[in-house]
């Protein structure tokens, strides 16, 4: 019996998979068949994780999202290697400032969106052409976040950056169907990711703590494989119709009132 998860023989793009959830999908694609493009700004962790993979299926390509010219260059890098283009996980992003409105830092928040809301668009754009220029019914699958969906959730630059990225997901999905590309979100809770505790200045340990008081729920917590899990769900013909969705994966925290107090 077939398995409607596999990629076997689709070559994907993966940006910021030197480490986080991009790194566990990278893992778990090649553990599913698929070639992968590590896409990222990170060198030496790239390299790590190319090493400890220990596979003929995966590469890297240095990528500064917030580079068009970077972008494009990724993707022609990944067709003259793998000659097509079936997934983008248009992954990589940053946290950005973590300061008040009242004392937001506006070239941070240019930052901010320079990585997580352009650095998207120009994957989307080039990953787009390849495969419409190929006829390839591809699977483009973005990262948001559960601050994408309530106010209060992550810092105010990010916040907002990771409402744009669901605003793509969907004008994208609205413009791409017609040839057959599929293009959705996925919305984590928090994850003891490098980023988040680099950002926070926490171990993994306190990110998780704090994450699971908050967390709707109880008994399970989130870890970058999870992500990782919904990221292969759509990038496989398991999701064949889905187009157009942000998937939450945050244990109900996104549909459950956190004022209400539970009889």
């Amino acid at each position: 019996m077939s398995n409607p998860r596999s990629l076997q023989g689709k070559v994907a793009i993966i940006t910021g998979a030197a480490s986080g959830i991009g790194e566990s999908a990278a893992r778990l694609f090649i553990e599913h068949d698929a070639y992968v493009v590590i896409a990222d700004i990170q060198d030496e962790l790239a390299h790590q994780v190319i090493a400890s993979i220990n596979s003929d299926k995966v590469s890297y390509h240095h990528c500064d999202v917030r580079d068009e010219k970077q972008v494009e260059s990724t993707v022609n890098y990944t067709l003259e290697k793998y000659g097509t283009l079936d997934i983008l996980f248009s992954n990589a992003g940053i946290i950005g400032p973590l300061r008040s409105i009242l004392d937001l830092d506006i070239e941070g928040l240019d930052n901010t969106f320079a990585t997580n809301v352009r650095g998207v668009a120009a994957t989307i754009k080039h990953a787009a052409r390849a495969m419409v220029e190929r006829k390839v019914r591809g699977s483009i699958i973005c990262t948001a976040s559960v601050a994408a969906c309530l106010g209060g959730a992550g810092p105010h630059a990010y916040s907002a950056s990771k409402h744009a990225v669901v605003g793509l997901m969907k004008t994208a999905c609205g413009e791409l169907g017609k040839y057959g590309i599929r293009v959705n979100c996925i919305s984590p809770f928090g994850v003891a990711t490098p980023l988040t505790c680099n950002a926070y200045g926490w171990e993994a340990s306190e990110v998780e703590e704090n994450s699971c008081a908050a967390a709707n729920l109880k008994g399970v917590v989130l870890t970058a494989k999870h992500v990782a899990e919904a990221a292969l769900f759509l990038a496989s013909d398991a999701s064949g119709y889905v187009s157009g969705q942000n998937l939450a994966i945050d244990g109900g925290f996104t549909v459950v009132s956190q004022s209400y107090s539970s009889i």
